[in-house]
């Protein structure tokens, strides 16, 4: 299946939460969307990787992705080597999205960071015609996304671009609180983390509110670009 978008997360979750409005609002408009989580976070401090597989799939399933697949690389010690490389693209090769979504270029989780790099370089690598990979016995042709976009995480970096979603605020906050063992439950047990209050969550909201305000919307999601971000016309802009 050919996607139009693919997103890369370094753990489930990172999608939803760096971009899931976004991508609420392209499968709207008939797009065809794909997930890939590259580890299924067991070194998650709440919660079980059992558990994160299921949450990831009914995430997904609010959001109406095409495809949801797992890698899984070990968390918090996956490198950017040529094994992790062909193993991205190999997805690459197989979805052939126009669009790759990738994590922040400079984030607090080490992960956010090595992600954003080694999906960034996948991209590039999978548009070279040596590099021979294979799935299920055959040959895949190369493929280089057209366009690598980073979502913004934790760490509140200055936008290349935003897009509004305003209408699609509330699917994303559905969709990020399908992860019921990772974020905001004023009745766990389990130890708190930074992403457990209820601080954090709120920040989904305001942060995308606050983004919309300044383009004259009710809420946005901002992204950084590797290349100068062309428009059409003045016509395109918002």
């Amino acid at each position: 299946m050919k996607l139009d978008i693919l997103a890369f997360g370094a753990h489930p979750d990172d999608v939803e939460l760096g971009c899931g409005a976004t991508i609420a609002k392209e499968i709207s408009l008939g797009k065809k969307v794909g997930i890939v989580d590259l580890t299924r976070g067991e070194l998650g401090t709440r919660g079980s990787a059992d558990l994160r597989d299921v949450e990831a799939k009914n995430a997904g399933e609010i959001l109406g992705v095409n495809i949801r697949e797992n890698l899984c690389f070990a968390d918090g010690f996956f490198t950017n080597d040529k094994e992790h490389q062909l193993a991205i693209i190999k997805m690459i090769r197989k979805y052939q999205p126009d669009i790759v979504l990738c994590n922040s270029i400079d984030d607090r989780h080490i992960d956010h960071p090595k992600g954003s790099n080694l999906v960034s370089d996948a991209c590039f690598l999978s548009g070279l015609l040596k590099i021979e990979t294979k799935v299920e016995g055959k040959q895949q042709k190369k493929w280089r996304p057209k366009q690598v976009y980073h979502y913004i995480q934790w760490k509140n970096i200055e936008p290349d671009f935003v897009i509004d979603v305003s209408g699609f605020i509330d699917i994303k906050e559905k969709a990020v609180m399908a992860y019921t063992s990772q974020f905001f439950d004023p009745n766990s047990k389990e130890p708190e983390t930074p992403i457990t209050s209820k601080n954090f969550i709120d920040s989904i909201h305001y942060r995308a509110r606050d983004l919309g305000r300044l383009i004259n919307v009710d809420f946005a999601e901002g992204f950084t670009s590797e290349r100068y971000v062309a428009v059409e016309s003045f016509e395109k802009l918002i």
